[in-house]
């Protein structure tokens, strides 16, 4: 088979075209830094789950939507139902998109700001704040990626552990053994 010239001079433009095509695709940085949020599109995490004695919803759910303009955060929660989802203002994100945080207001209740990092290569953002009333323990909202998945089973929360000063407080209150003068105790030897 024998080319001609202009065929040889179409299959190097179709050629350079592709080239010029994958170019740009192979000079891009990667949409997601080691760990932290991708700089464009939609990121949802949440920790909701449904309580198996009421099948009441429990839990928190944040959705980031990240433009090239702006990043908006819906902010869900749970008060025996699912809340209407709430707008944040102020939505923070750090240049490597390893922290946020933002301010929302439910409806009658005043105005508070969550924050967070992400943990586990960016799978966790981990919230400061309380789980289950304890301060120390931070809350862990899961990356969704399987948005058809139902709601799993809410777990009880963990008995709270006692504080050094309730510790110390107990310690005080018990009054010390009395020790008759008539009895003596040893230890068995």
């Amino acid at each position: 088979m024998m080319t001609t010239p202009r065929a040889a001079l179409a299959g190097a433009i179709l050629l350079a075209s592709c080239a010029v095509i994958a170019a740009p695709k192979l000079a891009r940085k990667p949409a997601v830094s080691a760990g932290g949020l991708p700089r464009y599109g939609m990121v949802v995490y949440s920790d909701l789950c449904i309580h198996p004695d009421s099948g009441e919803f429990g839990g928190q759910r944040i959705t980031l939507q990240r433009f090239s303009e702006v990043d908006t955060v819906l902010y869900e929660y749970t008060a025996g139902g699912l809340s209407w989802p709430v707008v944040a203002s102020d939505v923070n994100i750090d240049p490597r998109g390893k922290q946020l945080y933002f301010t929302v207001q439910p409806p009658d209740e005043d105005e508070r700001t969550i924050s967070g990092k992400l943990a586990d290569g960016g799978n966790t953002l981990v919230l400061d704040g309380g789980y289950c009333g304890d301060a120390a323990v931070p809350m862990r909202l899961k990356r969704v990626t399987d948005f058809g998945r139902k709601a799993g089973a809410c777990r009880a929360c963990p008995a709270p552990k006692p504080h050094k000063e309730q510790e110390k407080e107990k310690e005080e209150e018990t009054p010390a053994p009395s020790i008759d003068a008539g009895q003596t105790t040893t230890a068995g030897l």
